[in-house]
């Protein structure tokens, strides 16, 4: 009988027959799950405190205009590269003009603007290019300026908007779009098993497109945190969230029920910590601050960041990017689709 506590003819069941037992019980998913879980807790905790604990600045891309490279500016940027514990990326413009729009155009993070031979400095931060950095370098040139005896001006030229002080909403409602991305695509392969391929993806870019008005329709109508661009903020957040939903569906159709373990791996331990929109990239650990850029959350932080604070200097690289994880997800998730487990 199933239920003996004896193997075949009667004998005590061998060691295999144990382990044969236990792997037709519910017993070996509810143990691989216990032990991925207690992983995932640490790796998570790990994950952000390794990137955002204690943010600390590596090479700061600076504008420089005027007469820099006097002794006297010289001994204020030393300075200020001792004070940071890190190097200014100086760039020279012939005016400050060039040196602002650099900033708009989000090359640089600050302009140094030096005059009367470098014995005076104006010291123009961006708020909105990265809250901590404006914050560490407003505090350096303070502490510099006492140091050497330069007379130091420290200016905001970008801030941050009212409603949103810390620079942290356009993270917060980028990490929405994200986790409700994929968890709309995991709840859909629950309830919604029997769709089509093409059904699924219809109902996912319908969902990205509902979900992505609701968020900017809270955040800015209801809540008023950020005063956004209405319909290019909503168009960020649907291809957010379609190309999140996209990115499980295709680990679904690669590895079935287990697809939630690199969806979320990608997404939420590696992608969302450098994503820049808690601390800026500057302040990352240089590795995260180069692959965040080429991920779904980071690249909808850049797009969400320059649409709101530096309209009419959008890029397209974030735009590609996650049009590039929604279009291979797609196409993998098409390819074999005879392995995705819905469908009627």
């Amino acid at each position: 009988m199933s239920d003996s506590p004896h193997g075949a003819h009667g004998r005590p069941p061998t060691r295999a027959e144990h382990w044969a037992a236990f792997r037709e019980s519910p017993f070996l998913p509810a143990t691989v799950l216990l032990l991925i879980l207690a992983a995932a807790a640490g790796l998570f905790a790990g994950s952000y405190t390794y990137a955002m604990a204690n943010p600390t600045p590596h090479a700061i891309p600076t504008a420089v205009v005027g007469p820099h490279g006097e002794p006297a500016a010289r001994r204020f940027i030393d300075g200020m590269e001792q004070a940071l514990d890190a190097s200014l990326e100086l760039q020279p413009y012939d005016s400050r003009q060039d040196a602002v729009r650099a900033v708009d155009e989000q090359k640089v993070f600050a302009v140094i603007e030096a005059t009367a031979g470098g014995r005076t400095i104006t010291l123009d931060v961006s708020a909105a290019s990265g809250a901590t950095v404006a914050q560490l370098l407003g505090e350096a040139a303070v502490k510099v300026s006492e140091e050497t005896g330069t007379t130091v001006t420290v200016r905001d030229l970008k801030p941050l908007q009212r409603g949103d002080p810390r620079g942290l909403a356009i993270f917060y409602i980028s990490l929405a779009a994200v986790i409700i991305g994929f968890v709309g695509s995991i709840q859909m392969s629950v309830h919604a098993r029997a769709l089509n391929p093409l059904e699924r993806i219809a109902f996912t870019a319908a969902y990205a497109l509902l979900g992505g008005f609701t968020i900017v329709a809270v955040v800015d109508w209801l809540l008023g945190a950020l005063d956004l661009p209405f319909v290019e903020s909503w168009l960020i957040l649907a291809l957010t969230m379609f190309a999140s939903g996209m990115v499980f569906t295709m680990f679904n159709t690669l590895v079935g029920r287990w697809a939630m373990l690199p969806t979320w791996g990608l997404m939420v331990l590696l992608g969302n910590p450098s994503s820049g929109g808690a601390v800026s990239w500057p302040l990352l650990p240089s590795p995260l601050g180069v692959i965040g850029r080429w991920l779904p959350p980071g690249a909808s932080v850049n797009a969400q960041h320059t649409a709101v604070y530096f309209r009419g200097h959008q890029h397209i690289f974030p735009f590609l990017v996650l049009a590039g994880w929604a279009v291979v997800s797609g196409a993998v998730f098409l390819i074999w689709r005879h392995r995705h487990p819905g469908g009627r």
